[in-house]
């Protein structure tokens, strides 16, 4: 069943929300009734069309249109056709099964995919295969994995799998081409809850960020060096942490979510002359209304060839555990205009009518007509929003 969403100014938990000068309406399509928190975006079989991958399932994109052919308006998949490939462990209340990172890990021109646990403490790829379960593959135990994400850490053009684990060691893994495995890249001793990672000195090369500060690359790109800036303290920060220039002002600043409490935030960079300890960054209120926003993303929403910030509520991230957890759910943007934020509901309300988000989504034209659909999963179900601007 369709449910067409319009974005109208409204007042949502005492917050003010302004309706864009030409807002995007979307369309909330039910996928699949899967608790799995993680979901991907990718063409699993090589037909050219866009799938959808989450847990132990994808979701094949039928009726919808190849990429790279003719621009096909509102044609619409249906990803009523799912194919089982694996069973991945549950703990209680979750699978032990938090990103969906494709990669053709064995190069064998399928995409693979690359996930973690949090109870296994380990980082595996399942081998796609074009038929039964998709055999599993280690790729290296580095401790419990809240999630993980792909970037480009020493900016070759390839990505690196940056895992978040609190608590233990900050290693990224970078792909060995000749090997088809993974080498771990040490970091830095510790880490708490929440990873970024971006530009944050604007020396050209990506820096991570943690909880509790910000580790500058230096050195030799292929075995880099990272000192530690002592320079904030952001909680149980979401991941991503995203880097961005919120203001205009040609600094890098942080948009931080509290994932397992209330609020969103952003850190303005102020830059002294002198070394890179004498930034300092001002905490700036996004909003307070909500609590566990755990995910985000720094994406074209609107179509005006700008980013917009992108990110909801976790659905019952720690199992009811966390502070505002029984509150209604949601998914929203928020447009961005040298450092003030304007909030945009996408979805709403009590759990079951309100979708919130799990522990990573994604964003894709899934019907290549140029428009920036959503994609997302969590203990609430599985879900597209299609985006009919």
């Amino acid at each position: 069943m369709k449910q067409l969403l319009t974005l109208t100014s409204l007042l949502v938990s005492g917050f003010t929300i302004s309706q864009s000068a030409n807002p995007p309406r979307f369309v909330k399509y039910f996928v699949a009734a899967e608790s799995y928190e993680s979901a991907g975006v990718v063409d699993v079989d090589g037909n050219g069309t866009l799938d959808i991958v989450s847990g132990d399932f994808w979701y094949e994109n039928e009726g919808g249109p190849r990429q790279g052919g003719p621009r096909q308006g509102n044609s619409q998949p249906t990803f009523r056709k799912r194919h089982l490939i694996g069973h991945q462990k549950r703990e209680d209340q979750y699978y032990d099964d938090f990103s969906t990172i494709p990669f053709d890990v064995n190069a064998d021109g399928r995409p693979d995919i690359i996930t973690g646990g949090w109870w296994s403490g380990r980082l595996r790829w399942l081998e796609n295969v074009p038929k039964g379960d998709w055999p599993i593959h280690e790729i290296a135990t580095v401790g419990n994995v809240e999630t993980t994400r792909a970037w480009d850490i020493d900016g070759d053009g390839k990505p690196e799998i940056c895992p978040n684990n609190p608590g233990k060691p900050l290693v990224y893994l970078k792909y060995q081409p000749a090997e088809r495995t993974y080498k771990t890249m040490p970091v830095h001793s510790t880490q708490g809850h929440g990873l970024g990672f971006g530009d944050i000195n604007g020396d050209g090369r990506g820096d991570f960020i943690i909880s509790d500060g910000w580790l500058e690359q230096a050195g030799d790109r292929n075995n880099p060096t990272w000192t530690h800036h002592a320079a904030f303290s952001l909680g149980t920060a979401s991941v991503p942490i995203l880097v961005v220039d919120v203001d205009g002002d040609q600094l890098n600043d942080l948009i931080v979510g509290q994932g397992h409490g209330y609020g969103l935030h952003w850190y303005k960079q102020t830059k002294a002359t002198g070394t890179a300890d004498q930034r300092t960054w001002t905490k700036q209120s996004i909003d307070e209304k909500n609590s566990q926003y755990h995910v985000m993303e720094w994406v074209d929403i609107t179509g005006d060839g700008k980013p917009e910030l992108l990110t909801g509520k976790r659905f019952r991230a720690h199992n009811d555990n966390d502070p505002g957890s029984n509150d209604p759910v949601g998914l929203y943007y928020f447009t961005v205009e040298k450092g003030v934020f304007k909030k945009n509901v996408i979805s709403y309300g009590p759990a079951g009518e309100g979708k919130g988000t799990g522990i990573q989504f994604a964003t894709a034209d899934l019907r290549q007509n140029g428009r920036t659909d959503i994609v997302v999963a969590g203990k609430d179900g599985l879900y597209v929003f299609f985006n009919e601007q």
